[in-house]
């Protein structure tokens, strides 16, 4: 299966902090306020929007005493934990090792946030035909969030340790996983919960 590029997101650099083994993305601000989402039947919870994420990590970053205390390094892989779980979203601590990244994935259908506590990051995503493939720097203080089809891949390509703080609405149930190829992103492998 090939994916379209994802669609845009947009990054706001305030000072700002960051989850806990693998999964992150940002939301793109507008103008005017988002509607509240509407209810889905049945009782479960309506999902955050990407703005309500960005807010969510930007604040926790800011608060390192309630998550630094929990932040460990890991030489094989990115670790992570989940410092909150609720009906409508869940927030992860995520360490990153110089040379560790996600690969390109998305987050099941969830929207999301993570934001930059510590150190610096390198995002990957598809723009549009005329863009290509997009890198940004997401340097510590740097919170970025995204709706429910975003895909990317994230990366520490600095000199030193990252910290970085994830929310995600609804709570993960599913990521696809994706390479890179002429064409464009095709998918690969999907992993769930029993897999974290």
């Amino acid at each position: 299966m090939t994916l379209s590029p994802s669609p845009s997101i947009s990054s706001e650099t305030q000072p700002t902090v960051s989850p806990d083994n693998t999964r992150p993305a940002a939301a793109s601000p507008t103008s005017a306020p988002e509607p509240p989402p509407t209810p889905p039947a049945g009782g479960t919870p309506a999902p955050l929007t990407p703005s309500t994420l960005r807010t969510i990590v930007r604040e926790l970053a800011e608060r390192p005493e309630e998550w630094i205390h929990h932040v460990r390094l890991s030489t094989e892989e990115r670790w992570y934990r989940r410092l909150a779980a609720d009906d409508d979203h869940e927030v992860w601590l995520i360490s990153w090792l110089p040379g560790q990244s996600t690969g390109f994935h998305d987050h099941g259908g969830s929207r999301g946030a993570f934001a930059v506590a510590l150190g610096e990051l390198e995002e990957l995503s598809l723009g549009g035909p005329e863009q290509g493939l997009l890198i940004r720097r997401i340097p510590a203080g740097t919170a970025r969030a995204f709706g429910p089809e975003y895909v990317h891949d994230v990366r520490n390509t600095a000199v030193g340790p990252a910290v970085t703080l994830h929310a995600y609405s609804p709570p993960l149930s599913s990521m696809a996983h994706y390479d890179l190829r002429a064409g464009g992103l095709v998918r690969t492998s999907e992993e769930g919960p029993e897999q974290w």
